[in-house]
């Protein structure tokens, strides 16, 4: 997308490793230790999938670095250790590992992204209590980084959880996800911007496309209509010139590649429309 109005727009997947990819995106024959590099001759960012099982070690990262070109940008999850084992409680020590490792990126680094599982009343009995609880977090958090923070309880969506993160910069992660709001409703009912940059990620449903394919070299959804639905909040956050990273799980319609293919297509449709 070569488009000056996209210059912000940086789109990228969820990982690099997939070997259903060879054939398809990667050449035949691509070793997995050449994965990144081919990559990146392709997307300009990757959401960093791995990071969220545990955290990488510096020699991990340095590689990550050193076979991507320059400008490149990483995003990655934080460890699970911190965002469920613990739900942000106690975590000081897991994070400030998790940070020094991923400063080994350089400039390469990008946003770090908290992703919170769904929480039932048991874990938090009203929205109000899990916001005593992000509240703390969210204010230790250290400057010089970029932070965005996904969450899965849709009546958690509110100005008091936009509060809590726009005095620190945190972008709220805007999902595609069968149990949230579609982006347009939620658009018309709060100013989702809470940082300078915006964070997007389409997930889908994980469960249902399972069901359907456990391959992921080609689209089985067709994701066309929500790319419509997409595109013209994207451009908002665009013309209030926000850096905008998005990413595409290949679970959102089986192919990520494709997906972005087809978006890069939808896109141009609607600008001759």
């Amino acid at each position: 997308m070569d488009d000056p109005k996209t210059s912000n727009l940086f789109l990228g997947t969820s990982s690099w490793s997939s070997e259903d990819w060879l054939g398809v995106f990667y050449p035949p024959g691509t070793p997995p230790a050449q994965f990144i590099a081919e990559y990146a001759r392709h997307f300009g960012t990757v959401d960093v999938d791995s990071t969220f099982y545990r955290a990488p070690s510096a020699a991990m990262v340095r590689n990550w670095r050193d076979r991507t070109p320059p400008g490149f940008v990483f995003a990655a999850k934080f460890p699970q250790t911190i965002t469920h084992e613990k739900a942000l409680v106690d975590s000081d020590a897991e994070v400030k590992d998790f940070l020094n490792v991923m400063d080994g990126l350089g400039e390469k680094l990008g946003p770090l992204l908290i992703q919170l599982p769904y929480f039932n009343r048991k874990a938090f009995a009203r929205p109000e209590d899990f916001f005593a609880r992000l509240r703390p977090f969210v204010e230790k958090l250290p400057s010089g980084y970029h932070f965005a923070l996904e969450i899965r309880n849709k009546g958690w969506l509110n100005e008091k959880l936009l509060e809590i993160l726009r005095p620190k910069n945190v972008a709220l992660a805007l999902i595609d996800h069968p149990w949230m709001p579609r982006i347009d409703e939620l658009a018309r009912r709060l100013d989702l911007v809470t940082a300078g940059f915006a964070y997007i990620r389409w997930l889908g449903d994980r469960k249902g496309i399972e069901a359907a394919t456990k391959h992921w070299d080609r689209l089985i959804v067709d994701r066309e209509r929500e790319m419509e639905t997409w595109i013209p909040e994207i451009r908002k956050l665009l013309e209030r010139r926000l850096r905008v990273y998005a990413y595409f799980n290949n679970h959102y319609a089986g192919f990520a590649p494709g997906s972005i293919a087809l978006f890069q297509e939808v896109w141009k449709r609607l600008d001759t429309a």
